[in-house]
């Protein structure tokens, strides 16, 4: 017998349009009875104030009194008891009556769940609510009910209005609307790159076509990534790997359009593997920034110099710029003066991220608390160019910027021959003559290797890091020495200044953090700070050893040209896809 709740359905078809049209009388103008109690619904809710701050007032006294008996707070007595049940009943009620959306969503389900249809039913049950939100979710009988399947369709695909967005693309065109405001105009940021895409094809007069627009977050670069978005580019990436490196395992991804580059730096992983892995040890950690300073003599320079280097002073400049986060800790100060111009370069930890925001603002503390002391301070920047931040310098080349770190890795004659393909004694001399040498005729700062910066740039593109930092990143020296009577091979990188971070930036964005995950290195380390970045360090250096291994080899033996027209050339015809 198929027996329908008809006056429920009929109540809740009537309840429905009368919230639909806003035509719910308000609770004082409500004379129903309500569903809790047989009185009027302005009544019950009162009961329950009362009952609420009534049952608080007596747990309170209650607690105090113990309080002052020492008597234990868990020995609770039957009327205690009642007391909390009460408070919690009458808190629910009170929860739910005035309308908390988070509450509602989850005990409140929709209107069509409360219609029960069941054969085995004979008599109409009556949904009981508590006040107005508390109505137990019922679900349907029916698992292949009109209702599951409502649920489980997908949201709908938004579709812009062509005619909508033709308006604004020739506002934008006509220069009424400027291109870096879409976001905010249309709050869509995927609608505002397709409105800009257009227009921006219309006034330059050039096609767009092979750009990918679908299949990106706009959402997730807004206000951090990239400004006025248009489409994104497509960087394939592959994986070099396994790298042993201090025991653990890691496949190394890197993106790049090079071809060669990651076959190469996988034959020296492998090299790097057979031979029992490579060890690599991090020497010094610690993000920098330098303000320039300026004074009326050098008088006044010299003598914030001495100060600022005083090591009786460093306490208090430390706690000055460590108020703005708990995880950048100012470690050092050094100053250089150039006439009345003071430049300090400070260095400091700065966690999982790679800190360049978060050594700025502490930067800005203590030039804050100096102007004190020295009115006649004028800063000229927060940042001198004595960091040295995406540029060539030999003050990181010296002191070093972010992770240094040192690798090295023993490879057996066996595997310099197999694998490799050349000789120890090819390879020390070449790097010998290359390297060191041939680097150091050619005024080169920092780039004592053979291609550092092709790995690096690989890896800090696929796993959300700063490009243009690859520049101070890339210093190495490789350095290649036979032992055990010149028959293996000891092989090391030495980098001063690899600046990399793990949260923050592009690391965020979906690509770059599943190269993240792949390390296991994603986010920050909830169990030491910092860890993970340390750890991307030494994988960047790792990997460049396996690189500068292989491609050492490659020109050792002869093999570069021949490698690069096999790996690095297109056979198609490419006349044909041009037509």
């Amino acid at each position: 017998m198929d027996v329908r709740r008809r006056p429920v359905k009929r109540h809740l078809q009537r309840s429905l349009k009368q919230q639909d049209s806003g035509e719910f009388l308000n609770h004082h103008d409500q004379a129903k009875a309500s569903d809790v109690l047989p009185l009027p619904l302005y009544l019950t809710n009162g009961l329950f104030f009362t009952m609420f701050f009534s049952v608080m007032y007596f747990l309170l006294q209650r607690w105090r009194e113990k309080i002052r008996t020492s008597t234990p707070l868990h020995v609770v007595t039957f009327s205690e008891m009642a007391a909390l049940v009460s408070l919690l009943a009458s808190f629910i009620y009170l929860l739910g009556f005035f309308g908390f959306d988070f509450v509602k969503s989850i005990l409140r389900p929709s209107p069509a769940s409360w219609i029960i249809e069941d054969e085995n039913m004979e008599e109409d049950k009556p949904v009981k609510p508590c006040g107005q939100a508390l109505i137990p979710h019922i679900m349907p009988t029916n698992p292949t009910s009109e209702t599951e399947v409502e649920r489980k369709k997908p949201p709908p695909t938004f579709e812009y209005d062509s005619e909508e967005n033709e308006e604004i693309i020739k506002q934008v065109v006509a220069g009424s609307i400027p291109s870096y405001a879409l976001e905010s105009k249309l709050g869509d940021c995927k609608r505002a790159a397709v409105v800009r895409r257009e227009a921006l094809e219309r006034i330059t007069g050039k096609s767009l076509v092979g750009m990918p627009l679908e299949g990106f977050d706009y959402e997730s670069i807004l206000g951090q990534c990239c400004e006025m978005p248009v489409g994104y580019v497509q960087i394939p990436v592959g994986i070099a790997g396994p790298l042993l490196l201090n025991g653990a395992e890691f496949s190394v991804p890197m993106a790049t359009t090079e071809g060669c580059l990651v076959a190469s730096t996988n034959r020296g992983c492998k090299a790097i593997y057979v031979s029992g892995g490579a060890t690599c040890m991090l020497l010094r950690d610690g993000m920098t920034r330098a303000p320039v300073v300026r004074f009326g003599s050098a008088k006044r320079a010299a003598e914030l110099k001495l100060f600022l280097e005083d090591p009786e002073n460093f306490d208090t400049l430390a706690v000055v710029f460590n108020k703005s986060s708990r995880f950048g800790k100012l470690q050092s100060i050094k100053c250089a003066i150039a006439g009345k111009n003071l430049y300090i370069r400070f260095c400091c930890i700065t966690g999982d991220a790679m800190g360049m925001n978060m050594v700025s603002k502490g930067v800005q503390n203590v030039l804050d608390y100096l102007q004190t002391d020295y009115p006649d301070m004028d800063v000229m920047g927060i940042s001198g160019n004595y960091c040295s931040d995406k540029k060539p310098a030999a003050v990181n080349w010296i002191e070093g910027r972010g992770k240094s770190v040192v690798c090295e890795a023993v490879i057996n004659e066996e595997v310099v021959k197999k694998v490799l393909k050349t000789n120890v004694a090819s390879l020390v001399e070449l790097n010998m003559v290359k390297n060191l040498t041939g680097s150091a005729m050619a005024g080169a700062l920092g780039g004592f290797n053979a291609h550092a910066s092709n790995i690096v740039s690989a890896i800090y593109i696929a796993t959300g890091q700063d490009p243009a930092q690859n520049v101070e990143s890339s210093h190495c020296i490789t350095m290649m020495e036979a032992i055990n009577d010149g028959k293996d091979l000891h092989v090391s990188v030495t980098m001063p200044s690899i600046e990399v971070g793990t949260v923050g930036g592009g690391t965020q964005l979906a690509s770059q953090a599943a190269c993240l995950n792949l390390l296991g290195v994603k986010g920050a380390s909830k169990e030491e700070p910092g860890s993970n970045a340390r750890v991307l360090a030494t994988i960047v250096a790792g990997s460049v050893l396996a690189g500068e291994l292989s491609l050492m080899s490659a020109i050792a033996a002869g093999q570069l040209v021949k490698s690069h027209m096999k790996y690095n050339r297109s056979t198609r015809d490419m006349t044909k896809l041009a037509t």
